[in-house]
């Protein structure tokens, strides 16, 4: 049997900046890439909030940077996404695709994908006018009017966050009334600058001629009337899901399936530690992820010497 000191699951800034201090401590860890190599950021456009880039980063850049750099030191990447994980076994086991992985750690940097509208405009036009993170780029619509899609509370901050930028927000919900807790509603309602499109969604988005956002068509859901609603960009903010699905009844989750660590990225069983979004609903930062994929590879490494060594 093939033993790994370190299997990391997903390769966003969390596993890839795992996969780096790991190597660097010369645990030869494997790295399996996943389903989207280098994670949302691949995504994205300009990256302007990352420490080091003062004139910003194409997100697909800073992943293939992020890559490179774990590979210098010696990290194994398998070009391929897990199938199946069994943490009930010691050593770990994990499918990748036919393949079958043993290994003495675990750490799942698996992250979380936005939920989405399900439009074809929708993917076209992210980066370019659409986006689920007001904190990422709302600076590019700087006194610019936008839109944000949802009624609950992450709609309502990424609102607030918005209207300290933008001149106009307008929420878009579908529903007469927010899901929102009544703090947060009190405070997007009393903003002059956020306004509400009630009971409507958004039936599709509309583009120029340099393939970016210029608007929404907007339906009402009570009367089936349609609008067109002038804007430069959408904010989609209808939650998030964890990439958990694998791991489904054997680690301790939160509500939404988010992996719940304590003292660091310790999970629920030793040996299996977490990081980045798959266990962050709060910050959800490209940057808080590399963090915590770096405390997971050093929480590793010291687990690793607990039980004798790499």
């Amino acid at each position: 049997m093939d033993l790994h000191n370190i299997v990391i699951l997903g390769s966003g800034p969390a596993g890839y900046t795992a996969a780096l201090y790991a190597s660097r401590a010369n645990l030869k860890p494997l790295l399996i890439i996943g389903a989207q190599p280098g994670g949302q950021l691949t995504t994205t456009t300009m990256v302007e909030n990352y420490p080091a880039f003062p004139d910003g980063v194409m997100g697909p850049e800073l992943m293939d940077l992020m890559r490179k750099q774990a590979e210098r030191f010696g990290t194994r990447i398998l070009n391929r996404e897990a199938t199946k994980v069994d943490l009930g076994a010691r050593p770990f086991v994990v499918e990748a695709e036919g393949e079958t992985l043993h290994s003495r750690v675990l750490i799942i940097a698996t992250g979380a994908t936005p939920n989405l509208l399900g439009l074809n405009s929708e993917q076209r036009l992210m980066g370019r006018g659409v986006s689920t993170c007001a904190t990422c780029d709302g600076f590019f619509f700087k006194d610019q009017e936008v839109a944000v899609v949802g009624g609950g509370d992450s709609a309502m901050e990424e609102s607030l966050y918005l209207s300290k930028l933008c001149s106009k927000v307008t929420v878009i919900h579908r529903r007469d009334k927010l899901r929102a807790s009544k703090i947060m509603q009190e405070r997007a309602l009393a903003n002059p600058t956020i306004t509400f499109q009630w009971q409507s969604a958004v039936e599709e988005i509309l583009e120029n001629e340099t393939n970016e956002v210029e608007g929404i068509r907007l339906k009402n859901t009570k009367t089936g009337e349609r609008s067109d609603l002038a804007l430069n960009g959408l904010f989609i903010a209808i939650g998030h899901r964890p990439n958990t699905a694998l791991l489904s009844g054997q680690l301790h989750m939160d509500e939404q399936g988010y992996i719940i660590t304590e003292n660091g990225t310790k999970t629920s069983i030793p040996g299996v530690f977490a990081c980045g979004d798959v266990q962050d609903h709060v910050y959800r930062q490209a940057v808080t992820a590399a963090g915590s994929g770096c405390m997971a590879a050093m929480d590793a490494e010291r687990y690793l010497e607990a039980e004798g060594g790499a």
